[in-house]
């Protein structure tokens, strides 16, 4: 799968080998997808969806408010999914430039996401992920704290630009403010950010500056908590309900779904 654990398996998922002799194959997978979808049923719900115990507190429906569904794709959406991240000649997936302030950035028609979090909480492994289709892509991972000291756009083909963000916190650029709050801010094109937070160690205080600015400027993000595999069944569970409840209480613009990988 190109990004493990984004909230992509439903009930219908362990309905499919009968949906399957009724209906045939009704859609192409990657060999990759093809590949997750023989897997034993107990690790296939670990692989797509590692909190299904979980549920109850991630699909909360106090959040009437947002008017929003909540996210829950059939097989053929996520096949579909992996069509779009799969680089081909029609379907061209590349590096297109870097910047330091956003008169820099590429003028582009595309809707553009970005990905922001704290340094080293896995932005740019997940970044890799979602590119592992395309491996002629190279996001460089670093070991190394606050690696990332540009704004990096990556182009999906005709559908959107992804948009790498410098992490914050510590190693983090001197102008990362003056960067990151012009482009979240004044970006027309920007139609979602995503929020990583380590899920070992729950919302820190830097945190709050990417998540103060979203809901300052009224942009719609989405909650991704990642290293679910650090973390043991207790202390994830001790940090999902603290975030949901913080979700819940003190955002507008978030989405109201978190977003495990």
């Amino acid at each position: 799968m190109a990004a493990v654990g984004l909230r992509l398996a439903t009930r219908r998922l362990f309905e499919m080998p009968a949906a399957r002799g009724r209906r045939g194959r009704a859609y192409s997978t990657t060999p990759a997808f093809a590949e997750v979808l023989q897997l034993p049923k107990r690790q296939l719900t670990k692989l797509l969806y590692p909190l299904q115990e979980l549920e109850r507190y991630l699909a909360p429906d106090t959040r009437s408010d947002l008017h929003l569904k909540i996210f829950d794709p059939s097989l053929e959406d996520i096949a579909r999914a992996e069509t779009i991240f799969t680089a081909t000649a029609r379907n061209r997936i590349d590096y297109l430039s870097s910047a330091v302030r956003l008169d820099h950035a590429p003028d582009l028609l595309w809707p553009e996401v970005c990905f922001i979090g704290r340094s080293n909480v896995g932005k740019s492994s997940l970044i890799k992920a979602l590119f592992s289709l395309a491996p002629e892509v190279e996001v460089r991972v670093s070991k190394k704290p606050g690696h990332t000291k540009k704004m990096n756009f990556f182009r999906v083909g005709k559908y959107f630009t992804l948009v790498d963000m410098p992490g914050y916190g510590y190693r983090a650029p001197e102008d990362f403010v003056d960067m990151v709050e012009a482009y979240l801010k004044e970006r027309k094109n920007l139609k979602r950010t995503f929020l990583l937070v380590d899920s070992v160690v729950g919302i820190q205080k830097t945190d709050n500056i990417a998540i103060e600015m979203c809901e300052e400027f009224a942009l719609p993000y989405v909650m991704v908590l990642t290293k679910i595999d650090k973390s043991s069944k207790g202390r994830l569970l001790k940090q999902v309900l603290q975030i949901q409840k913080f979700v819940n209480t003190q955002t507008q613009g978030c989405f109201p779904q978190l977003f495990p990988i």
